[in-house]
């Protein structure tokens, strides 16, 4: 047992160093990538933006060899057959930890464009990363809240032209943008708080995912539906840098965009009440999905 507790050390020591590293190393390059994109010549900021996508795959593809030489796991993977590098993609996933993250740029390397995320904009400000963010376009959004509309009515209709905003750069070159529509990582805690009517998911949250279907309709050409499954319980970043996951599973349903998913979601009551029922429909099926992986992991 100790010799175990040792080795688990032992691994996290090499695997949290090689992950640092690996970030330092491609962090100034890319950037200085999205320095060089202030310059106002669009095919020169288009340049910009791919070498920085480019860099950060490589910064994908490093952090992928450390799990598989550190902290190998089993992964097992269904529904890529129809991905495809050049087309525009809206990847939705429930959201258990933050070594979901890790999971998904994982497998969807070098299959779709390169994964952006939604991120709060006080992200901005973390070390290093934030600037990393900021050079690959990632959105930074800031939303406004009820409390807020309330005081003040003007600001209905900000969130949509943010959105709007944060993904006009995403015209003009393929990109895959992720949304946890659940909102936050799935907890016990939160679960009875919410009153969950789902045994192992939170209640998905409809508002960012049609903001972005509003802002981007025209140009995304199919949703990635991922769900998630951890066999041996949802693991933090620190049990897989110790090698304690062992097994991950991973189902991947790929949708053709349905055009009536886009619509005016914060003006349009009738809109507003089909998305959301659509959406709770996507959510029973991933339900659903889930509990087929679990038993097939029990079977």
């Amino acid at each position: 047992m100790a010799l175990h507790c040792v080795v688990a050390v032992i691994r996290q020591i090499i695997s949290i160093s090689l992950y640092t590293l690996n970030t330092l190393f491609w962090f100034l390059p890319i950037v200085l990538c999205g320095v060089l994109k202030l310059l106002p010549i669009k095919p020169w900021q288009k340049l910009m933006s791919a070498t920085a996508k480019a860099m950060a795959s490589l910064w994908v593809a490093c952090n992928s060899l450390n799990q598989k030489m550190v902290t190998p796991y089993k992964l097992s993977v269904t529904g890529l057959e129809q991905l495809r590098k050049r087309d525009w993609y809206l990847v939705i996933a429930n959201h258990q930890s933050w070594v979901d993250i890790l999971v998904m740029q994982r497998i969807f390397r070098g299959r779709i464009p390169f994964l952006n995320f939604f991120l709060k904009k006080e992200l901005l400000y973390v070390p290093f990363l934030g600037l990393a963010w900021w050079a690959l376009d990632f959105p930074f959004m800031k939303r406004t809240s009820k409390s807020q509309l309330k005081k003040n009515p003007k600001l209905r209709g900000k969130d949509i032209e943010t959105t709007r905003k944060a993904c006009e750069k995403f015209k003009e070159m393929p990109v895959s943008i992720v949304n946890f529509v659940e909102g936050t990582r799935y907890t016990e805690e939160k679960h009875a708080r919410q009153n969950s009517p789902f045994e192992h998911l939170l209640k998905p949250k409809a508002g960012g995912i049609a903001f972005v279907l509003q802002a981007m309709g025209e140009q995304i050409s199919k949703i990635v539906n991922v769900t998630i499954y951890y066999p041996n319980g949802v693991p933090t970043f620190m049990d897989l840098a110790a090698g304690r996951v062992k097994e991950v599973a991973v189902h991947v349903d790929v949708m053709p965009l349905d055009q009536q998913l886009i619509g005016d979601y914060s003006n349009d009551n009738a809109f507003r009440v089909e998305f959301q029922q659509s959406l709770n429909t996507l959510w029973q099926e991933k339900e659903a999905t889930y509990k087929q992986m679990a038993e097939h992991n029990r079977s």
